[in-house]
């Protein structure tokens, strides 16, 4: 077999190079972490804690409480969520027409709905990010006329800066300022999803 040159890299070596050269471009298009690992999980868990206490009385199958992920920013923050409570539960997913900084209420789109009959469960909306409100209204209002036996939202960022439509959240991870953030499940142009933390994207990288 032949000897690589300077330069020639195979198998494993070939592929560690490759994730480290995406990882550091990743990295190199935040500005600045706002939250990191620790906080974000330590958080977590705080969320799940009290949501369990809320829900403990349920324990018979005629109730159930219903976990209902918004896709895909909300996949990360709901796997981490549902791990760490102590409570039976069910998860679904609910996908919506794609992210608009400008969205009103009127263009918000149901493309994928939820598959569990959520008539006299306890519903509970897991969102990723809340800013303008228009979202979760629209999540609020459309499973409301689906009967729950109640209806409440855990949402991970909220920018209230940004709101425009008032919405109630029950259970909220973190207040951030309005920076356009990525990671932790949030996209830019469906990258920067698996970064471990929260970080502010670069000006740059967004306004090109």
């Amino acid at each position: 077999m032949p000897a690589l040159s300077q330069g020639q890299t195979g198998g494993h070596d070939g592929n560690r190079s490759v994730a480290m050269g995406e990882a550091n471009e990743l990295s190199a298009a935040i500005e600045h972490v706002l939250l990191d690992e620790a906080a974000i999980s330590g958080r977590v868990r705080e969320l799940a804690r009290s949501i369990s206490a809320d829900y403990a009385h349920i324990r018979h199958s005629d109730e159930r409480l219903v976990l209902v992920g918004v896709l895909k920013g909300a996949f990360v923050f709901l796997a981490d969520l549902a791990r760490h409570l102590s409570i039976p539960h069910h998860v679904d997913f609910i996908a919506l027409s794609s992210y608009n900084a400008s969205a009103t209420a009127s263009e918000v789109r149901l493309i994928m709905d939820s598959r569990i009959n959520v008539a006299g469960h306890h519903v509970l909306i897991v969102e990723d990010i809340v800013d303008t409100g228009h979202t979760l209204d629209y999540l609020l209002r459309t499973f409301q006329a689906r009967h729950p036996r109640s209806l409440k939202s855990c949402v991970f960022l909220s920018k209230p800066d940004r709101r425009e439509v008032e919405v109630k959240i029950d259970y909220l991870g973190f207040k951030i300022p309005d920076v356009w953030v990525v990671g932790y499940g949030l996209d830019f142009a469906d990258r920067y999803r698996t970064l471990p933390y929260i970080g502010a994207l670069r000006r740059e990288i967004y306004e090109a």
